[in-house]
């Protein structure tokens, strides 16, 4: 009688002793800046490679980056078989100041600033494209951040974890700033539109989600 007793007991503190399963890693959630002054979104050591040359003011980017997200986003970068190198083209002011705010948002939270940004982009955008004709006369860093604050483009950081303090200092940093308008000029030849994609290091023959998907699955495997 004692000894199913026992056994129970033993098979109890056995399946308790178990390791527990590691939890799978979500790489949507993980970002980078890359020496070329692009972002990397997902697992560096994913089969499938994206680069994306892409403006923060583009339509055509915003319609890529909402209607991709529920696969792109949420099941191949976040599964890591895919990553996504985010490379800016900055096409004028407001662009620049999107992409401030976009960055300021650091590892941790770029990849969720910059799906704001593109999501909210009907809203955004033409308050700062009216505001974008005034004030061409001021110092650049003052010009971005009162291009930031009118359209929108700050709160959208605000909401996503951005202080007032870290925009104040991003917007400040001049040299910073710099950078990322050098890496936008050091685009290749063959990047003439936005959004331009390569995969896996070759220029991919599609501007689209639906005629990227297709490539991109393949190359994930």
């Amino acid at each position: 009688m004692f000894r199913p007793l026992l056994a129970f007991a033993t098979s109890c503190l056995l399946s308790s002793a178990a390791p527990a399963q590691k939890r799978a890693i979500d790489w949507s959630a993980t970002a980078r800046p890359l020496p070329s002054g692009a972002y990397l979104v997902g697992n560096p050591a994913a089969r499938a490679k994206l680069v994306e040359y892409a403006s923060y003011t583009c339509s055509h980017c915003a319609h890529f980056a909402v209607e991709s997200k529920p696969v792109l986003k949420d099941v191949m970068i976040r599964s890591g078989s895919t990553n996504l190198e985010l490379r800016h083209v900055i096409r004028d002011a407001l662009d620049l100041s999107a992409v401030v705010v976009a960055r300021c948002a650091g590892p941790s939270g770029f990849a969720k600033v910059s799906d704001a940004i593109f999501a909210g982009q009907d809203d955004w955008l033409p308050r700062g494209a009216a505001l974008d004709r005034t004030g061409a006369d001021q110092p650049l860093a003052v010009r971005l951040r009162a291009l930031s604050d009118g359209s929108g483009l700050s709160a959208i950081g605000r909401a996503n974890g951005v202080t007032v303090q870290r925009l104040a200092a991003c917007f400040a940093d001049r040299a910073a700033i710099d950078r990322v308008i050098a890496a936008s000029g050091a685009m290749p030849p063959e990047v003439r539109s936005t959004p331009t994609f390569f995969l896996q290091g070759r220029l991919a023959p599609a501007s689209d989600w639906i005629r990227l998907e297709p490539l991109l699955r393949a190359a994930a495997g």
